[in-house]
């Protein structure tokens, strides 16, 4: 055990985390999101829900302020605003300020999920809980 690490970020994770570099990605997939099928290096944390994950993950991952738009989200039908968006943009605020997002469709989060870094699977329940974030630098 270590100080300051939430428990929710396995000793995989964390070291998927470190070595990614500057605009890798990085997936946390939902429960229905077909993660092993499209993972080049796919990490379990089945049981856990997307905003835990993204929480304990954003403590310590930089997003890229070099492209518009560092976080990406499934696309959902046009009568459909998934509550757990709200909850990703709160939490981006919280730790990484105002972000632009944007939203692909789902074949074309699939192709981009295809080619990050690493994927995360969940146990998340809620409907079009996918995120991509791109990776950025540290400043300090």
């Amino acid at each position: 055990m270590l100080k300051g690490i939430p428990s929710i970020l396995t000793p995989e994770l964390l070291k998927i985390l470190m070595e990614m570099g500057h605009g890798d990605e990085l997936v946390i997939g939902d429960g229905n999101f077909p993660a092993a099928n499209y993972a080049q290096r796919l990490v379990r944390c089945d049981g856990h829900g997307v905003p835990e994950l993204l929480e304990a993950i954003l403590m310590f991952y930089p997003l890229d302020t070099f492209v518009e738009c560092p976080v990406s989200l499934m696309d959902a039908p046009k009568e459909v605003s998934p509550p757990v968006w709200d909850k990703y943009k709160e939490l981006i605020k919280k730790y990484e300020g105002d972000h632009k997002i944007e939203y692909l469709e789902r074949f074309e989060f699939y192709e981009r999920a295809k080619k990050a870094y690493a994927i995360v699977a969940t146990g998340e329940t809620a409907l079009y809980a996918n995120i991509i974030l791109k990776k950025g630098v540290i400043k300090e």
